[in-house]
């Protein structure tokens, strides 16, 4: 994670906007009004995604179930055969 102000940001944009594309950083921006963050389109739909799975009743606790599960009491889906 790198932390600059809004003066350095405009300097060197390129080089923040790539950081954050290629290397998945995070880059939080000073400002006197408060302070953003640049982060990669990836890590804004995977957070975008994960309160989506989240505000669905029952669904965190789904998947901490399923997490908890051992691999040994799981079975193998044919999902080709359940989408006819």
């Amino acid at each position: 994670m790198s932390i600059t102000n809004a003066t350095s940001l405009r300097k060197n944009l390129f080089s923040y906007l790539d950081a954050a594309a290629v290397n998945d950083e995070k880059i939080i921006v000073t400002t006197k009004s408060g302070n953003a963050v640049i982060i990669s389109e990836e890590y804004l739909r995977s957070l975008e995604e994960t309160c989506y799975l989240y505000s669905i009743p029952g669904m965190k606790d789904s998947i901490q179930e399923g997490i908890n599960t051992p691999t040994s009491e799981c079975t193998e889906l044919d999902w080709r055969s359940m989408l006819k």
